[in-house]
């Protein structure tokens, strides 16, 4: 039988709301994140002592169904003993609720009203938003010992008509909290919590086929390798993951194929494409584009990464949402594999060349992490990509991840993701030193340039690695908390 599930991390979070209960005053918190990162689990199970009031809106629901669900939650908090008849209107029902709070002993105990899902209880000419600005503006505002709580995993939605409202609700959200997929410490806390203990590797392959998504790391089942966890989870009927992919986008977006799209053309180029290949690959118009884009980045699917010294400025999207990478690579046309497909497929190479791009993003995602390994965790810095297309003077040269420092140092990071230590050849010691000077003349930096290794285990300290590797950074310090 699995263990319930306990508040893993989130600190940060859990700091802010004890600052929003303790506060003495009225408070408005926005909260949003990709779907499935564990918003919900994190209001309920956190302030499950406050809660007064808790309601989620329903997927593609019509108004009234809407505020069915709405009245009956109200019924249940006020025992049927205040209003009896069903609300015609969204003005009615957060009328309703204004008169619960207002009912309850007074207290400066701070008291939470949910309303999850927000944007799906928005329907089209439902009024959903006026009124709850009206709610806000007429009773809430006035309560100082109510935390009213917006969720949402359509962040846009939240963005758009919450924290940068216009009208009634500008400027009336108290705080804001996007909550990201957990790290690997804490990926690592939570599958321990769970009574499941892997080696560092074995975890670190977990996440790069599920990334930080607890929802998704609680399928990991116990006495179980990572190759049966992802095995079970992504090529068996009943795994959570098989399916996921088709139902998280149409969940999140309308015209949710616009996206899929887009998210399908980012995986044929892991490392990063601009957008006009976009543009070529999906035939998307450039208003729709724009629209899909913003949305994808807001829910934390890609992310836009600025070249180093890039004189157009030219912008490269990359997806990294790390299953839906790994949906596409093997899942989609592996579907009727069953049990062993993994085993079978992390044989092949495209495994290699998969793992190399996921592990790549993995150390993007920890950046505070190999700063702190590198000693500069207080360093400002900026971390981005390189490519140079090579001429007449000089090869071409790419560089997947460049930590620009403000101390006067360029890091060259190379990632290698490998089962067991690895050593330095002869040759692989020579492109290393070519990329770095290539580098230098094409850029004309006056920065000291190191280059650094990226490892899951330490590689061999011969001679070629004496020679060419200035810093080393093994997968033990991407565990390390922030």
């Amino acid at each position: 039988m699995q263990k319930a599930l306990t508040l893993i991390g989130r600190e940060p979070e859990t700091e802010i709301i004890d600052r929003l209960l303790q506060s003495g005053r009225p408070e408005f918190l926005a909260v949003y994140g990709r779907r499935r990162v564990g918003k919900t689990f994190l209001i309920r199970q956190y302030l499950k002592s406050h809660l007064v009031f808790d309601f989620t809106g329903t997927k593609d629901g019509t108004k009234e169904q809407q505020l069915i669900n709405f009245f009956e939650e109200y019924k249940t908090r006020t025992k049927g003993k205040k209003e009896k008849e069903f609300p015609a209107s969204w003005e009615e029902a957060f009328r309703y609720l204004a008169g619960y709070l207002k009912s309850l002993p007074k207290t400066t105990y701070k008291r939470a009203v949910f309303i999850d899902e927000m944007p799906w209880a928005d329907t089209p000419k439902g009024g959903f938003v006026p009124a709850l600005e009206f709610f806000w503006n007429q009773h809430a505002s006035n309560m100082n010992n109510v935390l009213l709580i917006a969720c949402g995993s359509s962040s846009s939605w939240i963005k758009k008509k919450l924290i940068a409202a216009r009208g009634g609700l500008y400027n009336r959200v108290t705080q804001r909290m996007q909550l990201m997929p957990f790290n690997l410490h804490e990926a690592e806390q939570f599958l321990n919590s769970l009574g499941i203990r892997l080696p560092r590797y074995q975890v670190l392959e977990i996440y790069m086929a599920m990334g930080g998504i607890p929802f998704y790391l609680k399928e990991a089942a116990k006495g179980k390798s990572a190759a049966q966890i992802i095995d079970s989870s992504c090529f068996t009927p009943q795994g959570l993951l098989q399916k996921e992919y088709e139902q998280l986008y149409h969940s999140l977006f309308n015209n949710a194929n616009q996206h899929i799209a887009i998210i399908e053309a980012l995986a044929t180029k892991p490392q990063g494409i601009t957008r006009t290949a976009i543009t070529t690959k999906t035939r998307l118009s450039e208003g729709t584009l724009q629209r899909a884009l913003e949305e994808l980045v807001d829910c934390d699917f890609i992310s836009i990464y600025q070249p180093f010294a890039n004189k157009k400025k030219t912008a490269i999207y990359k997806l990294t949402d790390l299953y839906s990478l790994f949906y596409l690579k093997f899942i989609k046309s592996n579907r009727k594999g069953g049990r062993g497909t993994w085993q079978q497929l992390s044989q092949q190479s495209s495994f290699t060349a998969w793992s190399g791009y996921a592990f790549e993003n993995i150390c993007m995602m920890h950046l505070q992490q190999i700063k702190k390994a590198l000693g500069i965790g207080s360093v400002f810095t900026t971390a981005s990509s390189w490519q140079f297309i090579g001429n007449d003077a000089l090869p071409g040269a790419q560089i997947d991840m460049i930590i620009d420092r403000a101390d006067g140092v360029i890091n060259l990071c190379e990632a290698k993701f490998t089962l067991e230590s690895f050593a330095i050849t002869k040759s692989y010691a020579a492109q290393l030193r070519i990329k770095k000077s290539v580098f230098k003349q094409a850029t004309q930096t006056k920065k000291a340039v190191f280059t650094t290794l990226l490892t899951t285990f330490p590689a061999f300290k011969n001679q070629y690695y004496q020679s060419e590797v200035d810093n080393e950074i093994s997968m033990d310090s991407l565990f390390r908390q922030e």
